[in-house]
């Protein structure tokens, strides 16, 4: 974006990655949509799988295509994404996770049935019938990938928790606040460090920090990425950290992208932003337009936001971005280093699924 080009200024920072030198600064820009394959996945009303809870065949991703986790493993780029059917069970069909990989990050295999999906277990309730969506995906230091997901049951968003060894398999482990069982909770992005060529879960003081909320940005902790604890202020609310700015484009609301990255000089947050449609708005966006920002955070104190881009550096240009089952969306969840660039991993229109580069 022209707009930030007076920000790229300001802060110019370099770090060393444990998988060698790697030259980045703050903000990271730009990112090049891939146009000549852009969207990387669509719709598919030929992927058919029996479903557990009704017995009956249902065409997983018949209706949409969203919001992907990236992650890399075994020389592959591989995501998990939210995938809709067309049933009439939930408004816009029923939400399972699917798992597509790529040797190049552009073209995919798509796994023929999903990996995460309602079931009659213990989170049915959470679960059915809106299903779980929008996975973000981190790994830990003894491999284990664990994904924060959001179980809907058609009324109201629980932000869940599950792990797997393989990305094929996954144990639900619940609620990521089993004592806030009724609070509406989604879109957890657990803080990480790049460590030989993929983001693993990063301590600080001894805990690992996850950004959630889909308003403003909320903070959590844990000391085992399984369970984990609000961090509040003296008088017990949510401590936030960021929330919205009148007349930019993050002036409704603001949500967690993928998994942010530490550093030893900051904290690279990718974060999506909706615009207001009243007063309020950020003029050069249509009302509602879901765009894509940075933030940096101190390192050392990650509830502390040290910059935020004035202006989103992804938003909604193409037609598949502007048209779909939600106008004028770019929302990105999945980000991932491989063949030494940053694949960033976006939903379009709550409907398809594209990616952007970035080379150093």
């Amino acid at each position: 974006m022209r707009g930030c080009k007076a920000s790229m200024l300001l802060f110019i920072l370099c770090w060393k990655m444990t998988s060698g030198q790697v030259a980045v600064s703050w903000p990271v820009l730009p990112f090049q949509k891939q146009d000549a394959v852009n969207p990387i996945l669509k719709p598919d009303p030929s992927k058919s799988w029996i479903d557990p809870i009704s017995g009956q065949p249902v065409q997983w991703m018949a209706h949409n295509v969203l919001n992907p986790a990236a992650v890399v493993s075994n020389g592959q780029i591989w995501l998990l994404f939210r995938a809709q059917d067309s049933s009439t069970l939930a408004p816009t069909g029923t939400s399972r996770i699917g798992l597509a990989s790529s040797a190049d990050g552009l073209h995919f295999h798509i796994h023929p049935a999903p990996v995460l999906f309602p079931a009659h277990d213990a989170q049915q309730a959470y679960e059915w019938p809106g299903g779980v969506e929008d996975p973000r995906v981190v790994q830990s230091h003894d491999g284990r990938y664990v994904m924060t997901y959001t179980a809907y049951d058609g009324h109201l968003a629980r932000l869940c928790i599950a792990s797997s060894h393989d990305l094929q398999h996954w144990q639900k482990h619940g609620l990521a606040f089993p004592d806030q069982p009724h609070r509406w909770s989604k879109s957890g992005a657990i803080l990480t460090e790049l460590s030989n060529g993929k983001l693993v879960a990063k301590r600080i003081r001894g805990k690992y920090w996850m950004y959630w909320g889909d308003t403003h940005i909320f903070i959590a902790t844990s000391t085992d990425l399984i369970h984990w604890h609000i961090l509040r202020d003296s008088s017990g609310k949510p401590i936030s950290l960021m929330g919205p700015r009148p007349h930019r484009f993050d002036s409704r609301l603001v949500e967690p992208g993928p998994p942010p990255v530490w550093t030893p000089q900051g904290i690279w947050f990718i974060y999506n932003g909706m615009n207001a449609s009243d007063s309020l708005r950020y003029p050069p966006l249509p009302p509602d337009a879901y765009g894509v920002g940075q933030a940096w955070i101190d390192p050392n104190d990650p509830t502390h936001v040290l910059k935020r881009l004035s202006a989103p550096f992804l938003i909604p240009k193409k037609n598949y971005e502007q048209e779909g089952q939600v106008n004028q969306v770019c929302f990105a969840e999945g980000l991932v280093w491989f063949s030494g660039k940053w694949y960033l991993y976006y939903g379009t229109a709550d409907s398809r699924i594209a990616v952007a580069i970035h080379s150093p």
